[in-house]
């Protein structure tokens, strides 16, 4: 089930929301400031909401919330010398879970391409087993650095690692960001309206722009199509370079959303990261919680700037690529941008900062490079593409380029205006309240109408973050 399906739209966020307002209602007759019966309601839906994918991995993500929450109370229980001992038992075991179930048959294929044979695992990565792990983590880790209380009730920590509207792809949600609003949360009719706005910006990000891009570049980079035209090499990667901007923004503006109407807080993951001078700068705008995550609890804890930095922003991306996916792209992909980092730090960040202009246009081209190699997982692919992308065969132009952009300009033209933004700038400069609810209402209207007749008879609208 996604976000994006006409069943989760019409059936079970009506369903959830009726039975959560029911909860609601029942709390504060019964459970006064508690949120007990919401938080039922809600972990019942998530449940049932990853099992409609994954009924099989339902108690493998059960299994890893019951190792840490032992985990958990085992830190904050144990004398001092023995603290350090449970919190990396905990994270071994979340490591260990992890690389079972998503690199384990990745490992084996390695040694086999290197005449080591080994039997390849036929196992099925479970959907949102990176975020939810990711999550676990960091909730070990605030606990042993005491900037979090230990979850003291199991179905706690339950609805925290399992909440859906965060459990598939993000934001990653740190645990001491809603600690507090796990049991003591409000929502206001402000936090309604905003939440659903945003929840209906996303969706408007991924159904009427991402899935439309994606087609495109499908079209231009699928077998079919790939080395026949320079041109068609670069729109191609264009369209991609913006579906996953609009795809995975919009993912995570649909959760921050659903989040906002219950109560929770989500921190923002996406910043306009389009707008960058720089490629440091990227990354700081771009999935914003998994580059909090790693500085925080990697590349700080190895000495951040202070010593072998070079090493430490190589380990980092080293594990950023890994993190992406079991293949060998993904690591060139986080070197590539590693290496570019350290050259950044060393020689081009003062110089850029004088001339903006010129940092952004350099940035623009090296993260577009990278997407070419984050799409391709097969390197003859890859190299095929890039032969073509820098003309090294086949030719300029061909009909196919010229259908994707003219026929497709306002998706164009609509997809390059809102990676600036917009809409923040529009919201600041508007004054009048009744004329900012009346366009709000209207455009809800108008993104409403043309997701569903989109996704009617859709085949193309699966998160391209679901497999990470």
């Amino acid at each position: 089930m996604v976000f994006s399906d006409l069943f989760f739209l019409f059936v079970f966020i009506p369903a959830f929301a009726a039975c959560y307002l029911a909860a609601r209602a029942a709390d504060k007759r019964f459970f006064e400031s508690e949120n007990t019966l919401r938080n039922a309601v809600l972990i019942l839906f998530s449940l049932i909401f990853y099992a409609w994918g994954e009924p099989v991995y339902l108690f493998l993500m059960i299994g890893a919330v019951a190792i840490n929450y032992f985990a958990g109370k085992q830190i904050a229980d144990a004398a001092a010398t023995n603290r350090r001992t449970a919190l990396v038992a905990g994270i071994a075991c979340n490591i260990l879970i992890l690389g079972i179930f998503k690199y384990a048959g990745f490992v084996a294929q390695s040694f086999n391409a290197i005449g080591i044979p080994m039997p390849v695992p036929e196992i099925r990565l479970p959907i949102g087993i990176s975020f939810y792990i990711f999550q676990s983590i960091s909730y070990l880790v605030d606990v042993y650095r005491k900037e979090a209380q230990p979850q003291q009730k199991f179905y706690n920590l339950l609805l925290y690692i399992s909440m859906f509207p965060q459990l598939i792809a993000g934001p990653i949600v740190r645990y001491n960001t809603i600690a507090k609003e796990i049991n003591q949360r409000s929502a206001t009719l402000d936090d309604i309206s905003e939440g659903i706005f945003r929840f209906l910006i996303g969706l408007g990000k991924k159904v009427i722009i991402a899935n439309q891009l994606g087609s495109i570049s499908d079209q231009l980079l699928g077998s079919d199509s790939l080395g026949s035209t320079t041109a068609g090499a670069w729109v191609g990667l264009l369209a991609f370079s913006l579906q996953i901007y609009f795809d995975f923004s919009g993912y995570s503006d649909m959760a921050i959303g659903m989040g906002r109407c219950m109560g929770f807080h989500f921190n923002e993951n996406f910043n306009h990261p389009y707008t960058c001078t720089s490629v440091t700068d990227f990354w700081r705008k771009w999935h914003i919680s998994l580059g909090q995550f790693f500085r925080d609890y990697v590349y700080i804890p190895m000495g951040g700037n202070r010593k072998h930095q070079w090493l430490n922003i190589f380990c980092v991306w080293f594990l950023t690529g890994m993190w992406h996916g079991a293949s060998w792209n993904f690591i060139l992909w986080g070197l590539y941008f590693g290496i570019i980092l350290v050259v950044e730090k060393l020689w081009l960040l003062k110089p850029m900062q004088k001339i903006p202009a010129l940092g952004h246009i350099y940035s623009l081209i090296v993260v577009y490079v990278g997407w070419g190699i984050f799409y391709f997982d097969d390197f003859g692919t890859m190299q095929t593409f890039f032969k073509t992308f820098f003309h090294g065969m086949g030719e300029w132009s061909g009909f196919e380029v010229k259908q994707a952009i003219t026929g497709n300009l306002w998706l164009w033209i609509v997809a390059l205006i809102l990676c600036m933004p917009v809409r923040t700038w529009a919201e600041q400069h508007m004054q009048n309240q009744t004329a900012k609810y009346a366009i709000r209402t209207v455009l809800s209207i108008i993104i409403i109408f043309l997701s569903v007749s989109l996704l009617v008879g859709a085949t193309n609208n699966a998160f391209l973050y679901f497999r990470f």
